[in-house]
């Protein structure tokens, strides 16, 4: 079994890091599998804790020389951890506001409750498929690179 370690911090304006084990490589794709841990992970109380969760992700990195790595070796994925924090704003922080403005229209509009309610989570459908449409472009814009480990 890989020993994969959290999520580490090296500057916090620099870079997240991941372990992980390359899956496959397809052309300049390389596949690295990650294990991705809950902040609490580390507890030594995690086994007695629903909280505590680890989810496998498989993460495509492009790189221009994928020639000099081999499946099932060791490497760590870098990310700029202000790509992160677009991320979270994508995915989380923008959905909120729109099913809030939802509502709070929906009662400016005299609306009852659950139309206000169901007209703020119908909006997220149209905002998730322009994400989905996007999603070459923020693959462009969400880089992440590779790291050989000894």
């Amino acid at each position: 079994m890989p020993r994969f370690c959290n999520v580490e911090i090296t500057n916090m304006s620099e870079s997240i890091n991941h372990n992980g084990r390359i899956e496959k490589i397809e052309g300049n794709a390389v596949f690295v599998r990650i294990i991705q841990q809950s902040a609490c992970s580390g507890c030594h109380a995690q086994s007695m804790c629903s909280a505590s969760e680890k989810k496998e992700k498989i993460i495509e990195v492009n790189d221009n020389n994928p020639g000099r790595y081999r499946v099932n070796e060791e490497v760590m994925v870098c990310g700029q951890s202000s790509l992160g924090l677009q991320a979270v704003l994508l995915a989380f922080v923008i959905p909120i506001i729109l099913v809030v403005a939802a509502i709070v229209a929906g009662t400016y509009l005299r609306w009852d409750e659950t139309a206000s309610g169901l007209t703020g989570l119908l909006l997220l459908v149209p905002y998730y498929c322009i994400l989905y449409f996007l999603r070459e472009k923020l693959k462009r814009k969400f880089i992440f690179t590779l790291k050989k480990l000894n």
